[in-house]
């Protein structure tokens, strides 16, 4: 059965912990999805992890729609959530309704994600109001990195931190219907989690918080540029890639690949 909203307050509301992965494309999403995962984020770490780039800036409305789409066609149950790129959301609150209505109607998605705090309230008021759902992001917001000068700790400071939880209690009434926290201390977001009736999912913040999300590459070891401290990485699928195909190329070096069994008569 699909995963929707409902399915996230029931989870908060009744202590359980939900379970969100990043995915891009349709084997690795029907991956996710069998396991059971609550919810796919479709994210513009696509950028980093799939096509080489330094940082998730270059991204585009069009490529975060095409790789959506991979991932709803192979998706059953989780809720999926597509990511809005920089500058998709920024420009105007008529532009952001445009792009936030695409991942819905042409990538399949039932959600969309936005990075900001009180700035993107009314953006998340008016996409509210249309009818498409608002995972908020608050804390590190990787979209920022210019400003924050780099991939950084964010809530250090008691204003920082202050400012931040109220940030997230502007998102909420705003219309979000749950929050990423990213990259801040543990005890921020447990207090953050407290404040809000919406559910927060972290990433580098602890244990507290109603569900966990992780880019799919770093769990299945399969990007190396760097790993944050806050991911695990469950197994090393490049390395045991990388042994198959050094298996295959000495086969076919030695003419034992294909075989009788791989040939037509």
């Amino acid at each position: 059965m699909k995963v929707t909203v409902r399915d996230f307050y029931k989870k908060k509301a009744e202590h359980q912990k939900i379970t969100m992965l990043t995915a891009y494309d349709y084997p690795t999403a029907q991956m996710v999805d069998e396991a059971g995962i609550d919810a796919i984020l479709v994210g513009d770490s696509v950028s980093m992890v799939v096509q080489g780039i330094e940082n998730t800036l270059p991204v585009t409305m069009d490529e975060m729609i095409y790789h959506t789409r991979m991932v709803s066609r192979a998706v059953k149950n989780a809720m999926v959530i597509g990511d809005m790129p920089y500058l998709s959301y920024q420009i105007s609150v008529e532009e952001a309704l445009r792009n936030a209505g695409r991942f819905i109607k042409e990538g399949g998605a039932q959600a969309i994600k936005l990075e900001g705090g009180r700035e993107v309230a009314d953006i998340v008021s008016a996409m509210t109001r249309a009818e498409i759902p608002v995972m908020a992001h608050v804390g590190l917001t990787p979209q920022a990195l210019h400003r924050m000068g780099g991939f950084k700790v964010q809530g250090r400071s008691a204003d920082a931190a202050a400012r931040i939880l109220e940030d997230a209690k502007i998102l909420e009434d705003a219309g979000a219907f749950s929050m990423v926290v990213e990259a801040v201390p543990a005890e921020l977001a447990s207090r953050i989690t407290a404040s809000l009736g919406i559910p927060t999912i972290g990433i580098g913040a602890g244990a507290d918080c109603d569900g966990q999300v992780l880019v799919l590459h770093d769990l299945l070891g399969l990007f190396e540029r760097f790993l944050p401290k806050f991911a695990k990485r469950y197994v090393n699928l490049k390395e045991t890639g990388l042994s198959a195909i050094r298996e295959y190329k000495k086969e076919v070096e030695d003419g034992t690949f294909p075989g009788p069994e791989h040939s037509f008569s």
